[in-house]
């Protein structure tokens, strides 16, 4: 017992620790021991609570894994205490690490930051077409620092996640349909409602446009060489571009059957001989 109390005392002047015992070793066992126990007891609970709170669904894991750090650190600063470590010392010391990592990281700081306030808002989901700060696609991966995204010319984009919490978020997925307004002219001449036949007879061909609320056509303004007709409709977001040209394409056609002539404008040019 003297051999191991003279090595112990020895180790305690290298390491500057003059306590250091073998009681005060057994009693860091046994605080490693109760610390670890009551770790494992506080992060259930905080599980727990996660679990109940919707909101905090998406970033759980990084809150339980910042807790589990936060509580390990709390544990070792009351070892060191305990074996007579000066423990001030370290917390300034890591105070002043601290503050100089956040000034060198401080872009990637407010990435992670931006990623969290994402994460919890959750102003669009994986595999939503977004329209954000001039920027528009698929998102493809939210991450902490960067989302993801995928423009219709398959470009793949990383948007830094600060950027994207500070600008205005367009989703067109979110609700799960969207709706078209359309404009066509047609000339004078040609009666409305037959106008109307050819445009409802191009909306009857095309798959993906929603009975309800009904597709709707109006006359919406008098130009000066012909009248303009307002198509509105409804489709399912992930149709909506197919519906666009073939609608397009199907009025032109209809109004061929219909003998509905589609006005443009003409340009006369007079030459003057004098």
């Amino acid at each position: 017992m003297e051999t191991i109390q003279d090595l112990l005392k020895t180790a305690g002047s290298a390491l500057g620790m003059e306590n250091l015992t073998l009681w005060s070793l057994l009693r860091v066992a046994v605080m490693v021991l109760v610390g670890w126990l009551v770790i494992r007891l506080l992060l259930k609970m905080a599980d727990r609570l996660l679990e109940r709170s919707r909101g905090l669904s998406a970033i759980k894991v990084y809150i339980r894994s910042a807790l589990r750090i936060f509580l390990w650190f709390l544990l070792v600063l009351m070892l060191a205490g305990t074996l007579g470590i000066e423990v001030t010392s370290i917390i300034a010391m890591l105070s002043v690490v601290g503050l100089a990592v956040s000034l060198a990281l401080q872009n990637t700081l407010s990435n992670l930051a931006g990623g969290l306030v994402l994460l919890v808002t959750k102003p669009f989901a994986v595999g939503d077409y977004v329209e954000a700060d001039g920027i528009s696609g698929t998102v493809a991966k939210l991450d902490l620092a960067y989302t993801t995204f995928v423009t219709p010319d398959n470009k793949e984009i990383f948007v830094p996640n600060s950027q994207l919490s500070a600008a205005k978020i367009i989703n067109y997925n979110a609700l799960g349909k969207r709706r078209m307004d359309l404009n066509f002219t047609a000339s004078y001449d040609a009666p409305t409602a037959q106008v109307r036949a050819a445009i409802e007879e191009a909306l009857a061909a095309i798959p993906g446009i929603l009975d309800d609320p009904a597709p709707a056509v109006y006359v919406s303004e008098y130009q000066s060489s012909s009248i303009q007709y307002l198509v509105r409709l409804w489709t399912p977001s992930g149709d909506y571009w197919d519906v666009y040209y073939a609608l397009l394409e199907g009025v032109r056609e209809a109004f061929a059957r219909h003998g509905v002539e589609m006005t443009y404008d003409h340009l006369n040019v007079h030459l003057v001989e004098k």
